[in-house]
């Protein structure tokens, strides 16, 4: 009876002892990831300057969601605070106490902005370069111009705090950073006709594809909160969200203020974007709906 007793008990030592090794074999890796070096050939992009290039680079910077994450005047926020423990502070842009671009040369510029890594090859966890990885040169430039001319503000250094779970599921391959999605031999994108509406409105749908994946398929966005809602699928499936979107006036009135056709609300986590041109969200609107076509 002992015997049997013992048995059952030894295998269930071991199963827990086999999960804590697990589990802490996750947690390492999650500790390698984030402080493993990234090699990439960030060409310089030159900086840029005049009127016309902070025109442009502001247009770019509201309209793209850099100031929804790091805040109007590019100090940087507390971007995420959820009850599980996840917290995200954005870096700040400016040059400012705390600032995370102080230093930075040309070529650090593009290696943050299109391949998510930090100036000493290490990945930027949070930002997403995926976005951003196909900005032609002369966007990149204008961008930088702008964020290069902000007023310098003090703010707390850029950071993030993983609860456990994210942490573990990091660990395992399910969180990959921008640095991990990115084809970082991929030429930029090279100019394009502005007459062409699908190839500029796929060059706009980029800024999309962090959230709604890079087939704009949608669903779970890895790493955010449970509380978060599914992406929504943008691509030509059956049933995707775009068939809710007869003419672009109403996929327009969805971005800019955040309410669908039938007036309901999108959740927070999707903010409304009211800096889109027309020309940009008629151009999106005609590349996703062109997805569509049998």
């Amino acid at each position: 009876m002992k015997k049997s007793f013992r048995i059952p008990t030894l295998a269930l030592g071991a199963l827990l002892v086999a999960a804590l090794t697990g589990l802490a074999g996750l947690l390492l890796n999650s500790q390698r990831l984030l402080n493993r070096t990234v090699s990439v050939v960030a060409a310089p992009v030159p900086y840029t300057s005049g009127p016309a290039a902070l025109v442009r680079g502001e247009y770019l910077f509201k309209s793209r969601d850099c100031a929804a994450c790091h805040g109007a005047g590019g100090e940087g926020q507390l971007h995420i605070d959820d009850p599980i423990g996840l917290k995200v502070r954005s870096a700040n842009l400016t040059r400012g106490a705390g600032s995370a671009v102080m230093n930075y040369n040309e070529s650090d510029w593009v290696r943050a902005i299109r391949h998510g890594v930090n100036p000493d090859g290490r990945p930027l966890f949070v930002m997403p370069s995926e976005n951003y990885n196909r900005l032609t040169d002369s966007d990149l430039a204008d961008l930088v111009a702008y964020i290069r001319s902000l007023r310098p503000r003090d703010s707390a250094p850029a950071g993030f705090e993983l609860p456990l779970v994210v942490r573990l599921l990091h660990g395992a391959g399910q969180i990959p950073d921008a640095a991990a999605k990115i084809d970082h031999n991929l030429p930029p994108q090279k100019p394009m006709a502005e007459a062409d509406d699908v190839e500029v409105g796929r060059y706009v749908a980029q800024t999309c594809i962090a959230c709604h994946g890079a087939q704009l398929k949608g669903g779970r966005i890895p790493g955010t909160p449970p509380s978060w809602p599914a992406a929504a699928n943008l691509s030509g499936d059956a049933g995707g969200a775009m068939r809710r979107y007869p003419d672009v006036r109403a996929f327009s009135t969805l971005l800019r203020s955040g309410t669908r056709p039938d007036g309901s609300r999108v959740a927070p986590e999707m903010p409304a974007n009211p800096h889109f041109s027309d020309k940009d969200l008629n151009a999106l609107f005609v590349f996703l709906q062109s997805l569509h076509q049998p």
